[in-house]
């Protein structure tokens, strides 16, 4: 060895040499307490183990893997920490970030943190629904006000005189309105007011032509039930336009006169002057208000740029067919908007709807019962019901977005999302019987509320509650297609005379509502259905 394997005792000089009596040392002494024993060889220290660095990477990265939901996100973290391949071989002993991940995954229990207090983006106002569904039913006084002047013989069904002409405005003016509604909402969404503002200034005045047109087409009528007709078709284009734009204030300010004389009429017996005078009022200001929201200067401008477009005299137009391809290219491309196509469901849905909701209230009359089988309030009582459903809607969007973030596993969030849903459709199903029932009380004359009609009141209910939850999804077609079918099953079995008609409309709406409560499990059990 190159040194003394020895160290030198504490206070000597030099390096250890030979012992005692030795020749080269006489006289030397060991020093005291020694006892010519060999000094202790030190002990080496015991260090800790080195510290294991999954361990303090683990430590490091402890609040983003506990929060992972899968070991995908723990490797974009550390890859987006500057950890490539070769690194975490030598470093950690792995192959790649993504077997570094899924044992880090593993290591660490999951510790999902309590987000941030956020705002409701679903949160309505209750009110404001509540004034919705006053608006859709406050029509239905008109009825009662120009009933005097709809005086005649019943007609072939059994019907009071002009019934099949208002049916069939108001039924094509609501299918009408379905479609226009939901393509203007679809511009307002896009964030372009003044397309939503053409398409109502097009589509409300071709809605009530097409309204009236269907009156004047259904023979038999008073002349009266024309008149009346037209009136309603005329405002149904003008409610159109007044509750897309948000002017439903607005609308009930204008409704207020034909209101108020009809609760006048329940007590006295108004002059026909005095009722045709306050039905045209109401009428009147319902279009000069939605005029007033109409961009019809502008559409009146774009429509004659259009016409002098037409009209013009293009240089080239005629030319080769290979410098019209040419420029083609070059010309201006105008912003593409909501396709129509994506709008004819909506309107499909709307009919649908509107005949269940006529047969529930005619069905046993056109089946050949008599005239007393007329269930008005079932219908009241649906329409009024609208203001609560589509609070109860913003309630089920509010929940699943709830249940979305505090759900820990896709079951958790399924079951919370059944949950909602069961909670809400009841509510709904209350309210609605709530109705029905206080109709029925205060009718004159009406049927009693058996318990055929309060269960095809309740399905027919579900069948709409579903079908409008399906359509504020964006799943309108398979609403559209359950409630058409079942539309057009109910329409089938009235002209053939096939069972009891109060059984069919039973079969029917149950049939309708297992199939939407069966699409809404399938569609909105999965997360991804409420980002």
């Amino acid at each position: 060895m190159s040194g003394s394997l020895w160290l030198k005792p504490p206070g000597s000089e030099g390096a250890r040499g030979p012992g005692p009596g030795s020749p080269g040392r006489r006289g030397a002494q060991w020093p005291p307490g020694a006892d010519g024993a060999l000094p202790a060889i030190p002990r080496p220290r015991r260090e800790a183990p080195a510290a294991d660095p999954m361990d303090e990477l683990a430590e490091r990265l402890d609040p983003f893997i506990s929060a992972a939901v899968h070991p995908d996100e723990i490797a974009a973290i550390l890859e987006s920490d500057g950890m490539t391949d070769e690194y975490i071989r030598l470093t950690y002993g792995r192959h790649d970030s993504f077997g570094l991940a899924e044992e880090l995954y593993a290591r660490v229990p999951r510790s999902f943190p309590e987000p941030d207090r956020v705002t409701d983006p679903w949160k309505v106002s209750l009110t404001a629904c509540l004034l919705r569904g006053v608006i859709f039913a406050l029509p239905g006084l008109a009825y009662l006000l120009g009933a005097p002047l709809l005086d005649g013989p019943q007609d072939r069904l059994g019907l009071p005189a002009g019934t099949l002409t208002l049916l069939a405005g108001a039924l094509i003016g609501w299918v009408w309105d379905q479609t226009l509604s939901h393509r203007a909402y679809s511009w307002l969404g896009l964030g372009d007011r003044a397309a939503a503002g053409r398409t109502l200034l097009v589509g409300a005045p071709v809605g009530s032509l097409l309204g009236t047109a269907a009156a004047l087409a259904v023979p038999g009528g008073p002349p009266f039930s024309y008149a009346f007709a037209a009136g309603q078709a005329l405002y149904v284009g003008a409610a159109t336009v007044l509750l897309v734009l948000g002017r439903e204030r607005v609308l009930l300010a204008a409704l207020a006169p034909m209101a108020a004389g009809a609760l006048l009429a329940l007590f006295v017996d108004l002059p026909v002057p005095v009722r045709v005078t306050l039905l045209v009022v109401s009428l009147l200001a319902a279009c000069t208000l939605a005029v007033r929201e109409l961009p019809l200067a502008a559409g009146l401008r774009s429509a004659a740029r259009r016409v002098r477009g037409w009209t013009r005299h293009r240089p080239g137009e005629r030319g080769p067919v290979r410098w019209q391809m040419l420029r083609g290219a070059e010309e201006e491309h105008s912003r593409r908007g909501p396709r129509i196509g994506d709008s004819v469901p909506y309107g499909v849905f709307g009919l649908g709807t509107g005949l269940l909701v006529l047969y529930a209230a005619l069905g046993e009359v056109l089946a050949g019962g008599p005239a007393e089988a007329v269930a008005a309030p079932s219908a009241v009582a649906l329409t009024l019901s609208m203001g609560p459903a589509e609070w109860l809607l913003h309630r089920f969007r509010s929940g699943s977005l709830a249940g979305l973030r505090a759900a820990r596993s896709p079951r958790a969030f399924r079951h919370r999302m059944l949950t909602t849903l069961a909670r809400c459709l009841a509510t709904y199903l209350a309210v609605l019987l709530v109705l029905g029932v206080t109709g029925t009380l205060l009718w004159p004359d009406a049927p009693g509320l058996t318990g055929l009609r309060v269960a095809t009141l309740l399905l027919l209910g579900a069948v709409m509650w579903t079908g409008l939850l399906l359509q504020s999804f964006g799943a309108v077609r398979p609403a559209a297609v359950v409630c058409a079918s079942a539309a057009v099953a109910q329409s089938l079995a009235l002209l053939v005379g096939v069972g009891q008609p109060r059984l069919v409309q039973v079969a029917v709406a149950a049939t309708a509502a297992a199939t939407l409560t069966v699409f809404v499990c399938l569609l909105l059990g999965r997360a991804t259905a409420h980002r």
